[in-house]
């Protein structure tokens, strides 16, 4: 069984200076309750390791626009432009890595590789500090994996053993980041009893789930 908490006690497992994984592509699955729950408590100098960063009044970006974030990995910055000008500024590092890989370098985390080799990105900044390889007369930047302290995502239904199921597209990055942090708090519509979702529709198995925190409490 797995516990089940409020969103405010799911924010402040977040301690300032944390890797912090989000789910969400442009907003759609994050955990909006968890994530405005931050923004009221203020925890800062967060690293957020996601897709993107939302928009200024949506998901990932309400922390930026909080000046909470002191670093982004993510793949696309470009619909919160406070992103931009806090970068612009020297306020905040922002590394981006190609969507794909930064997607492979989750899941290398979550499942125990040591990197990812890819061609993408080769002779752009995406290549800058990361090793290239050669095989069979073909270079490819082996990426690295990337882990994070603490995962915060968003399922539509969980039984209490914390087996998750997603709704639609918001099965986006939310599986990946599950199996790579090392502490998961998963944001659900809906807690069952255990037995009542068919295992064929498990997508994210429960041991990967640390706590549930239910929309509403």
């Amino acid at each position: 069984m797995k516990p089940i908490i409020n969103f405010e006690q799911a924010a402040r497992m977040i301690e300032p200076g944390s890797r912090v994984m989000i789910g969400g592509f442009l907003a759609v699955g994050s955990p909006h309750g968890i994530i405005g729950k931050l923004v009221e408590l203020g925890t800062g100098n967060l690293t957020v390791i996601a897709n993107d960063t939302g928009f200024p009044d949506k998901g990932i970006g309400r922390l930026v626009v909080n000046r909470q974030v002191s670093k982004v990995i993510a793949s696309h910055i470009g619909t919160n432009p406070p992103t931009g000008q806090q970068m612009n500024a020297g306020e905040m590092e922002v590394q981006l890595i190609p969507q794909g890989t930064l997607a492979e370098q989750i899941r290398a985390a979550g499942s125990g590789l040591g990197g990812v080799l890819t061609p993408t990105g080769l002779g752009t900044v995406a290549q800058e500090g990361n090793e290239v390889v050669t095989i069979d007369g073909k270079q490819y930047i082996l990426a690295k994996p990337i882990f994070a302290d603490v995962a915060i995502i968003k399922a539509h239904k969980a039984d209490r053993h914390g087996n998750l199921v997603y709704r639609r597209s918001a099965r986006n990055f939310n599986p990946l980041q599950a199996m790579a942090a090392k502490l998961v708090l998963a944001e659900v519509e809906e807690i069952v009893e255990t037995g009542e979702i068919d295992p064929d529709h498990v997508v994210t198995p429960g041991i990967f789930v640390d706590y549930l925190v239910r929309e509403g409490e």
